[in-house]
């Protein structure tokens, strides 16, 4: 597990509810759409405190984990109102303790700006996904937009220290993970996104659906 990771997220426990209160009634809304997209057994990365356990539909088997055990301990106490089964455990994303394929969803909320190995994070989940199961990303991302992401990068050296990276190539990043993005919409100008992956089998790709008879778009 990363130890500076996790001691960083532990010192930002404290003040993490107060620090995420505008952003959280802001993004609201986008949340709870594409969280309802949730089905299946659950799982999401980078819990925090459970600020986003509210948006999540209820009745679901939901696992959520966190790097940081004082993040954790806020959680669980959220959890506990959830109207389904919701556990927090403590677990580094980039070394899951769980089988291949285990979960119909995954969900994640401004947690790919901060894992220090992104693409290994995302390789863990593409493990841990089942065939046709979906990815659920809420994420802050660079833009493509030049000045907004000259700013970025000026930033991030700054944001670093205390918690994200400004300038992840997050869509870039679940491709090269394996992933098949669905959909990728604008939440925030073009620096948070909210964003719809499966897991890229066999079957998924052209020559796959060829060979199941799907029809193809034209030139596919």
């Amino acid at each position: 597990m990363a130890i500076t990771c996790q001691a960083r997220w532990d010192r930002t426990s404290r003040t993490y509810d107060w620090l995420t209160w505008a952003e959280e009634r802001r993004f609201a809304a986008a949340k709870r759409r594409l969280f309802a997209k949730m089905s299946g057994r659950c799982f999401m990365v980078a819990a925090g405190t459970g600020h986003d356990f509210q948006f999540f539909p209820p009745g679901l088997s939901i696992t959520a984990i966190d790097i940081s055990p004082d993040m954790v301990a806020r959680a669980r106490a959220r959890a506990a109102g959830y109207a389904g089964k919701l556990k927090v455990e403590v677990m580094d994303v980039q070394q899951l303790e769980f089988d291949d394929a285990t979960f119909d969803t995954i969900a994640t909320s401004c947690t790919f700006c901060s894992v220090p190995d992104p693409i290994r994070g995302l390789r863990e989940l593409h493990r841990c996904l089942k065939p046709g199961g979906r990815l659920l990303m809420f994420e802050h991302v660079r833009s493509r937009i030049g000045p907004i992401a000259m700013f970025q990068d000026l930033m991030t050296p700054l944001t670093r220290r205390f918690g994200p990276d400004m300038n992840r190539d997050t869509v870039g990043n679940v491709s090269k993970a394996g992933f098949e993005i669905r959909a990728e919409a604008n939440v925030y100008l073009d620096i948070v996104k909210a964003i719809e992956a499966h897991r890229r089998d066999a079957h998924t790709t052209p020559q796959g659906r060829r060979a199941l008879g799907v029809a193809l778009p034209h030139g596919a």
